[in-house]
């Protein structure tokens, strides 16, 4: 147990039986009042916002975290197989933990495995940006770049996105993993 007070910005905490990260936590003093601390959680689960006020002497359950690097051998089921690099141990992580981000995500990619006590995972964390190959696009009509029209791609793991006009099939795109958003051409 840890008081308020110990915690910082990114520490997981149990509040209310779920695990949530700290957002946001400010110290106050209004007036003629006692001092309280502001904080904002997103539980790591459902991804909801939490806020609560607490008074300096309240303790908390801080969670024992430890984040590794794993990479994504392949999709069995309902899971995701994981592999360390270092001692080549795999590991089995639920598909939610990833959420939207697992549509754009291929074997081979390192993703963060965020572990409470070192064994259970609690959270997953694609790269911010993939590279991926179109497999399939509609040719583009030559000297139609002006405007920013964009088309459908199916990209070789089989999730469509929006590209622009001059994206041929076989090329190679930037795909931001939080949004789904095709980012740049890549050579």
């Amino acid at each position: 147990m840890a008081t308020i007070s110990d915690l910082s910005r990114g520490n997981y905490i149990r509040y209310n039986g779920e695990i949530v990260q700290i957002e946001e936590l400010q110290h106050r003093t209004p007036g003629n009042l006692r001092a309280f601390y502001q904080v904002k959680m997103r539980n790591v689960r459902n991804g909801k916002i939490v806020e609560n006020r607490f008074r300096p002497g309240d303790e908390v359950d801080r969670l024992n975290v430890e984040t590794r690097e794993y990479q994504y051998l392949y999709s069995d089921g309902e899971s995701l197989v994981c592999m360390d690099n270092n001692t080549f141990d795999q590991i089995y992580i639920d598909k939610e933990l990833l959420g939207e981000s697992l549509k754009y995500i291929k074997e081979g990619t390192t993703l963060l495995i965020t572990f409470e006590n070192g064994t259970t995972p609690i959270t997953a964390q694609a790269p911010p940006h993939v590279v991926m190959q179109v497999q399939y696009t509609e040719p583009g009509i030559q000297g139609d770049t002006a405007t920013r029209t964009l088309k459908p791609a199916t990209l070789e793991n089989g999730t469509e996105i929006r590209v622009p006009l001059f994206i041929n099939t076989g090329d190679n795109v930037k795909v931001d993993t939080r949004t789904g958003e095709y980012v740049e051409r890549v050579k």
